[in-house]
């Protein structure tokens, strides 16, 4: 392992890690490497990564960033240029990991192979992360998350039953296609780290590959088997679940909604008790989760129906005095004052000395004896270049502002 830096005491802290990323799926995975305590040094363009630009912002600057940035330093590199290339494989000298995010067999023709890149490091890890991975028919088409999260199965799935609308499959709300990528190649590179730590450094372990498609496939459940297996095609059920009911959402008397997953015998009866219905405890449409999934429109009716008696506040402790698994569908104000996030810094106020507090994400997974931290908000574009050149790299003065004269540094 490298020496220790900036994320002393967290479970990656000695690990060096190597960002040549863009956009969300390569920084996402990288973030989650920092927040455990990996030092990550990310490599921007002189104009930085775009997904700076994205979301709202403060003066110019994305509040998402703050997040997205975080536990990063930062050198701007043009990497078009051969110096720009030379002085990113002396930082690989000292690196664990690199991560990228170009398409594939872009390093190649950057002079940047893996093979390369190794020659300055031996046993280096590089993970790839790409719209279809590394090698197949497909390896060269342009992918995005949402390329990633069509073809991987899950926008047809998040969508309200067949024939009830015209309107195009829904999307999740987020890049959740990139981040599951991100969140399998950063798994990818601490079970590569593991392997290398304890038998050594082998090339059969070296090369994690990881494709858009294929992170969001591996999420899809039973949707391939019961295809291969009978010809099923899984159709999308828009707030429920197609196994088990009852589980959905239900409104509110104040136009929110709540929601119910009592879709076990003894909380489906704990259900029908507080709705004053225990008359249908027998009931032959409701008696096994199989037969209320058939009748499952019925079912969420006549739930429907009582829960619009109710405001979301109500309703919420009704439930939870009843101790059924529910929630009102949280907001961001929701999320911002929940007790419980707040209680475990799942939801944490941090200086953002570029554009003030800043209200933040906590770390996944939490170690409790060793948690992860926040120790640095987005920097900016090239914030920290030149002191990864002199401190980590040993360069003088003199070639510093050669290559900030030359427009190789940033």
């Amino acid at each position: 392992m490298t020496e220790g830096q900036s994320g002393e005491g967290g479970v990656l802290s000695g690990i060096r890690v190597l960002e040549i990323g863009h956009f969300v799926a390569a920084p996402f995975c990288t973030r989650l490497l920092g927040d455990l305590g990996a030092d990550i040094i990310k490599i921007e363009p002189p104009k930085g990564d775009p997904v700076r630009q994205w979301g709202a912002q403060i003066d110019g600057r994305s509040l998402w960033w703050s997040v997205h940035g975080r536990n990063k330093r930062s050198i701007a590199l043009d990497l078009k240029a051969q110096e720009g290339r030379d002085i990113l494989l002396d930082l690989v000298e000292h690196c664990d990991v690199v991560v990228e995010n170009f398409r594939p067999g872009q390093l190649h023709k950057m002079g940047l192979a893996p093979d390369i890149l190794r020659e300055r490091r031996p046993g280096l890890i590089v993970a790839h992360v790409s719209g279809y991975g590394q090698s197949g028919p497909g390896r060269n088409q342009a992918a995005f998350g949402v390329i990633g999260e069509a073809i991987g199965g899950i926008r047809y799935l998040t969508n309200h039953p067949p024939e009830t609308h015209g309107l195009p499959p829904v999307r999740v709300g987020v890049s959740i296609g990139d981040s599951l990528a991100g969140l399998y190649a950063a798994f990818g590179i601490v079970s590569a780290l593991w392997r290398r730590d304890k038998f050594g450094a082998t090339a059969r372990f070296e090369t994690i590959d990881v494709a858009l498609t294929e992170s969001v496939l591996s999420m899809m459940e039973g949707m391939l088997p019961e295809f291969g297996a009978l010809g099923k095609i899984k159709q999308p059920t828009g707030g429920a679940i197609a196994t088990a009911a009852p589980s959905n959402a239900y409104p509110t008397a104040d136009e929110q909604w709540i929601l119910i997953a009592a879709n076990s015998e003894p909380l489906f009866a704990k259900l029908l008790a507080l709705m004053g219905r225990s008359d249908l405890v027998d009931d032959p449409r409701f008696t096994g989760n199989a037969q209320r999934v058939s009748h499952a429109a019925e079912l969420d009716s006549l739930i429907g129906d009582w829960s619009g008696q109710y405001t979301a506040e109500r309703l919420s402790h009704m439930l939870a005095g009843a101790d059924i698994p529910s929630s009102k569908v949280y907001t961001a104000q929701d999320i911002a004052h929940d007790p419980q996030y707040r209680a475990r810094g799942m939801v944490r106020e941090v200086e953002d000395p570029l554009i003030g507090t800043v209200l933040h994400p906590g770390i996944v997974p939490h170690f409790p004896d060793a948690p992860g931290q926040v120790r640095s908000t987005g920097p900016d574009i090239g914030a920290d270049g030149e002191a990864i050149m002199r401190e980590l790299l040993g360069y003088d003065k003199s070639r510093i502002v050669s290559l900030k004269h030359s427009g190789v540094l940033t």
